[in-house]
């Protein structure tokens, strides 16, 4: 199923702690980004990826991340806005021209460069079926809920939680239905899943990938680095 994949890249990455954007960062020599942009670029189902950055950062992405590799994919770059939810609306504006309204959009963190062809199929499959799909593993650690004095109100059940990451997928046009509730009444949300959840929908989840990590401080580079040298699963 046709599928157009919006990958986020206008985060700053301030808990990298670095001058310079996580995104850009190198990933055995190759910056992040690229390597996200490739698994998606390689997938057989993804024909087009809207890629959306800070409007400073575009001249470089077209000089540094985009340069010298042959993508086989058409690769719209558009600028993104202050909040996540802000840049994906962003990324749906971009995607209008390049997909229709029972096509699959695909969300993706730009820098989380190990997300396998299984997973991202998977969450294609998933919304086709339910229209809306995303990813999620289950948590390994016991879970407390706390109150705003830091103290323990209750044990969360390990059984009906999961850690959710992307990439999330959705029907275009329940997405942007639900973009379009979202700002009409002035809602924040954590991630693409709530804005379904916001009009009422129900989301479908899909077994994650441990290794599909998100690189956000210098201790995450460090072990994205020891995962370049195994096969991942």
């Amino acid at each position: 199923m046709k599928a157009t994949a919006i990958i986020l890249a206008a985060g700053i990455g301030k808990r990298m702690k670095s001058n310079c954007p996580k995104q850009y960062l190198t990933l055995g020599g190759v910056p992040i980004l690229t390597r996200t942009l490739a698994a998606f670029d390689d997938h057989p189902d993804v024909s087009a990826i809207v890629l959306v950055a800070a409007d400073k950062d575009i001249r470089f992405i077209r000089s540094s991340v985009l340069y010298e590799k042959a993508w086989k994919t058409n690769i719209v770059l558009t600028s993104g806005g202050l909040r996540r939810q802000d840049s994906v609306l962003e990324g749906l504006v971009a995607a209008r021209a390049l997909t229709d309204d029972d096509d699959i959009v695909l969300v993706h963190d730009g820098v989380r460069p190990f997300v396998a062809r299984e997973l991202i199929t998977a969450c294609i499959a998933g919304a086709a079926e339910a229209g809306a799909c995303i990813p999620g593993v289950p948590a390994s650690d016991t879970l407390k809920q706390v109150n705003g004095r830091d103290m323990v109100t209750a044990t969360v059940s390990r059984e009906t939680t999961r850690l959710v990451q992307t990439p999330q997928a959705f029907l275009f046009k329940l997405l942007r239905e639900g973009f379009e509730h979202v700002v009409a009444q002035n809602l924040s949300v954590t991630d693409d899943a709530g804005v379904i959840e916001a009009i009422g929908l129900p989301v479908k989840i899909v077994p994650g990938n441990p290794m599909n990590m998100k690189i956000t401080t210098p201790e995450d580079l460090a072990i994205a680095e020891a995962l370049l040298g195994i096969e991942l699963p």
